[in-house]
């Protein structure tokens, strides 16, 4: 049975096995454990799924739970996914913050399946990677 908690301090190690093993580790920088250890750090809303302890899925959150709710990563261990894991670690994060509107970037992988779950897409987003590209 898998069971959902919240945990705020989460392992960096175990983050990282299971953003690899989710395949979101393609976009993160999990060969630098000094800054996944400040993305664990400074989030403020860490939910988990376990399998007998194991971690198999984690939505890692930044929010002031009263008007957005950043979910900044939502990754499910491959072996598990399609069984409704990612959508109740989401559902989970809105109850959590249920005044707050929840944002995330999708991984390209993923573009498909947030609509199908009741998300709605939205083109007005805009990313600065670089405050030198700021005119």
């Amino acid at each position: 049975m898998i069971s959902y908690q919240i945990e705020n301090n989460l392992n960096a190690e175990e983050f990282i096995s299971v953003l690899n093993k989710s395949t979101l580790g393609e976009r993160r920088p999990v060969n630098d454990q000094q800054r996944v250890n400040k993305m664990l750090e400074h989030a403020n809303l860490i939910i988990t799924a376990r399998d007998k302890g194991q971690l198999i899925g984690v939505s890692r959150s930044i929010t002031d739970f009263v008007y957005c709710t950043y979910l900044s990563d939502l990754a499910v261990d491959e072996a598990y996914q399609k069984q409704g894991i990612g959508k109740h670690l989401i559902r989970l994060t809105k109850q959590e913050t249920p005044e707050a509107k929840l944002i995330l970037l999708s991984a390209p992988k993923a573009v498909k399946y947030y609509p199908k779950i009741g998300m709605t897409q939205w083109e007005q987003c805009y990313v600065l990677d670089n405050v030198k590209k700021l005119k």
